[in-house]
């Protein structure tokens, strides 16, 4: 064996050419349009940091940078919160266990997309059955994805109705890897529900937790289709992300080099906030 040691690296092989193909080549290609632009003859020229330069004197950038930020700021928090009580309920058997965790995997099983056009018409502000409800038990109307005000905490509730079942997976993944005996241990000691948690479920969760906080910042600061089935980025610029800013400036004003460099602006921001949440998360030294 000793001679043979590229043997896991041919098994694999198809998965590092997966990630080199689907996803460091579309990073270069990013990182080296970002600094490239086009004349008016639709010549691709270098430009440098001009690209990133514009951003830095752009209003409707730093807008857009703003939403986003306050968007990941609460919808990362909420979901891996509800996903972690979601998976702490569903952990142990019960008579309709079976039936509750379907009930809550089920809009994993849903497209981004069908479930931006659903949503969408459930919370139409004149047709929509939800309004129906309301007005049905006597409270007014809402316009929801119609309304400034109503539009951004709307999307955060659609993101998180899609994206809790999935990210419990993981973390219910993580309750049942720990030891029963802990928990065998804490009966026999008369620990209580809060201290169980605190110093055996949370400490033995360090992991799991870290992943699906990074997993889902990044999932949510790349969110796009909903934004762009039902709002378009309003009303009044109040759902306007930042992946919309990018494929506006790619496919609605041309502008390739802007596009590339609010790309390359996302991952930055992207990386930095997992290496913050990892670091967050690391409670001995030399750990991730």
């Amino acid at each position: 064996m000793s001679n043979r040691w590229w043997v896991p690296y041919l098994f694999l092989a198809p998965a590092l050419a997966g990630l080199l193909l689907f996803r460091f080549t579309p990073i270069g290609i990013a990182l080296i349009g970002s600094v490239f632009g086009e004349t008016i003859r639709g010549d691709t020229v270098f430009q440098g940091f001009k690209n990133y330069l514009d951003l830095m004197g752009d209003p409707t950038f730093w807008a857009s940078l703003k939403t986003t930020i306050l968007f990941n700021l609460i919808v990362n928090p909420l979901q891996v919160f509800c996903a972690l009580v979601l998976a702490m309920l569903v952990r142990r058997p019960g008579r309709f266990i079976d039936i509750f965790r379907v009930s809550f995997l089920l809009p994993m099983t849903v497209s981004i997309a069908i479930t931006s056009v659903l949503w969408n018409i459930l919370l139409d502000p004149t047709l929509g059955p939800v309004n129906g409800f309301l007005r049905w038990i006597g409270l007014p109307a809402q316009p929801f994805f119609r309304s400034p005000d109503q539009a951004l905490p709307t999307l955060i509730a659609v993101v998180s109705w899609k994206g809790v079942g999935y990210w419990m997976v993981f973390l219910l993944a993580g309750l049942l890897a720990i030891p029963k005996e802990l928990d065998e241990a804490a009966d026999l000691d008369g620990v209580s529900a809060w201290q169980r948690f605190r110093f055996i479920t949370l400490p033995m969760m360090r992991r799991p937790l870290a992943f699906v906080l990074v997993a889902d910042t990044a999932a949510n600061f790349l969110l796009f289709a909903p934004v762009y089935v039902i709002t378009h980025g309003g009303p009044n610029e109040s759902t306007h992300l930042l992946m919309f800013e990018s494929y506006q400036s790619a496919f609605a004003f041309l502008n390739h080099g802007r596009s590339l460099a609010i790309s390359t602006v996302i991952l930055t921001i992207i990386l930095i906030t997992a290496l913050f949440e990892l670091r967050l998360f690391n409670t001995k030294k030399g750990e991730a």
